[in-house]
């Protein structure tokens, strides 16, 4: 019965991520997109949630965690750089004297 449940989610989770897909290459503005690529992250990581429940095995847990990890640090990036124009802000040295 999980079997069939887990086939079910790995599908209509499937359906999700082209949908996404299409927002993404369709959006009209640049966060639509970083959005989507938000979504499109997690609908990964329940693909690979959903497979190791259909095959059985405890290895894709880790892999998902990797990529949630992954997928929240490239969305920070993505907004911060959206936001100010760059992402590593460098703080003001003082200046040596002479």
């Amino acid at each position: 019965m999980i079997h069939t449940a887990a086939l079910i989610g790995l599908i209509m989770v499937g359906l999700a991520s082209l949908l996404t897909l299409y927002r993404l290459v369709r959006g009209p503005t640049l966060p639509d997109r970083i959005l989507a690529l938000d979504t499109l992250t997690i609908n990964a990581i329940a693909l690979i949630v959903l497979f190791g429940i259909w095959i059985g095995t405890s290895v894709n847990f880790e892999a998902a965690l990797l990529m949630a990890v992954l997928g929240f640090i490239s969305t920070v990036i993505l907004s911060k750089y959206l936001l100010r124009g760059r992402i590593i802000e460098l703080k003001n040295t003082p200046k040596e004297h002479d």
